[in-house]
């Protein structure tokens, strides 16, 4: 029988997780639990080459070179990155996926959607319920998985269950928007209800033909925008104008609650959207008074709490219940039963001007040859980290406005001035003069850590002027 390929919805920009999940690095390339990020953990769940195809990953422009190289760092190879150019929900993104494997290995191919932002227990009730998945996708079904549910939750949406298919399935009864908490309750005691997973396992040319009867204008513009798009590097483009005109809609709205062909498989391994520090804390580690700890953090006389710190040592003292998050310039503190609320704090930041760049951009931004984190800025100055990836290198370019010192940390950089290559080891320095064409690559075998120093009159990223790069950028 054929494989399955796994499509992994990786385009999402959620903040629920601030303030380590921000715009530009949202949660899904961030590591929480575990030495793997969500993405990556997604990446292995599909990793079984008797049963899966390479992974076909669907995301937007900021985040490809992400896609690659967290999958290069797991040694995964994938089918195709494809780019979404504008955010239009999980249908659009989805009949792109589907047509775009329906053209490569048949109409007959059976998709599993994913989300790559998902903790999942992958043990054996996880592959049972992808083999009673598999077969009911076969005889013609649009199949989703329901998770047993453990507790009256309000950031879910359920699926009432109905009849039992052949094949261990059950027909789909109703789809229920997320509850307020008595009617979770009730669902709950009443039995028969699970929670919506956003999982999903269907044929190609199957979801392509449910979606042209149910939602027509999601098929026919993802079709023209995948007909349309263009290779880059190793990116598929879908076409911006074709893709735009698409409905914003998500999979649920626009076949799966008007279908009379949904399925459900009723699924009780480990899950969770990992939408709120709540849901982090429950999946974590927690020690004998009930704290989950991760980083530099100190906790005295202090229960059932979530501490985690990516720069700075915090110290929580006879505090319950709370969630105290520390990223490298905010610091989050809150309630845990109040943490599904965060987005409405973010929303709040965003609109003040003087706290919108939290939100938005992170102090660490990734390059597809490794990133860089802003240490210290002042007038005229700022001091950034930038590591760089093994056999990476940076575009040749020169600023108009400032020079720069380099000072090597850790690995040994191959360094490009003007007509002169240098090799600088650990502890040494170059200068690079305004004006000057200069090139920064790692040669070794281990990340290249360099502190840079920008001196000048104006510093901003756009005053990089590109002569070279192998990546394609202007």
């Amino acid at each position: 029988m054929s494989k399955v390929i796994p499509v992994i919805m990786a385009g999402g920009k959620g903040t629920r997780l601030w303030p380590l999940s921000r715009a530009s690095a949202p949660k899904q390339f961030i590591q929480f639990i575990g030495d793997r990020t969500l993405f990556q953990a997604t990446l292995s769940r599909v990793s079984d080459p008797a049963l899966y195809e390479a992974p076909v990953v669907i995301t937007n422009e900021d985040f490809r070179f992400l896609v690659a190289e967290q999958a290069r760092e797991l040694g995964v190879k994938l089918s195709g990155i494809v780019l979404e150019p504008v955010a239009r929900n999980t249908a659009p993104a989805v009949a792109a996926a589907a047509a775009f494997v329906a053209g490569r290995f048949g109409e007959d191919a059976i998709l599993q959607v994913l989300a790559s932002d998902h903790e999942i227990v992958a043990d054996q009730g996880y592959f049972e319920a992808i083999r009673i998945a598999r077969e009911t996708a076969l005889s013609g079904k649009l199949v989703t998985f329901g998770i047993t549910p453990t507790e009256p939750a309000t950031g879910y949406g359920y699926i009432e269950i109905g009849e039992a298919l052949a094949s261990g399935a059950h027909k789909v009864k109703r789809f229920v928007e997320k509850p307020a908490l008595p009617e979770a309750e009730t669902m709950l005691s009443a039995g028969g209800f699970a929670w919506n997973s956003g999982i999903f396992m269907f044929a190609a040319g199957q979801v392509l033909k449910e979606l042209a009867a149910f939602a027509p204008e999601v098929e026919t513009a993802a079709r023209a925008a995948l007909a349309k798009a263009t290779n880059d590097l190793d990116f598929i483009r879908l076409d911006a104008e074709t893709f735009a005109a698409s409905p914003d809609i998500s999979v649920d709205y626009a076949i799966m609650e008007k279908t009379s062909n949904a399925a459900v498989v009723p699924s009780s391994f480990t899950w969770s959207d990992l939408g709120s520090w709540d849901a982090v804390w429950k999946l974590g580690a927690r020690d004998a008074a009930g704290n989950v700890a991760s980083g530099h953090a100190t906790l005295v006389n202090t229960r059932n709490s979530l501490v985690m710190s990516r720069t700075s040592h915090l110290a929580v003292q006879g505090l319950d219940g709370v969630a105290v998050i520390a990223s490298e310039d905010a610091v989050y503190v809150g309630r845990l039963e109040d943490s599904q609320d965060v987005g409405k704090l973010v929303r709040q930041l965003a609109a003040a001007k003087a706290t919108a760049a939290l939100t938005e951009t992170h102090p660490t931004s990734y390059r597809p040859w490794g990133g860089y984190t802003s240490v210290l800025n002042g007038d005229r100055f700022q001091v950034k980290r930038l590591f760089v990836t093994p056999g990476k290198k940076l575009s040749l370019q020169k600023h108009h406005h400032r020079s720069e010192h380099w000072i090597c940390v850790k690995g040994t950089a191959e360094v490009t001035v003007g007509d002169e290559i240098k090799i600088v080891r650990e502890n040494e320095s170059v200068y690079i003069p305004q004006g000057e064409v200069h090139r920064l690559a790692n040669p070794g075998k281990i990340t290249l850590e360099m502190i840079e120093v920008q001196t000048g009159s104006y510093l901003g990223e756009d005053d990089i002027i590109r002569i070279t790069d192998e990546f394609g950028r202007g």
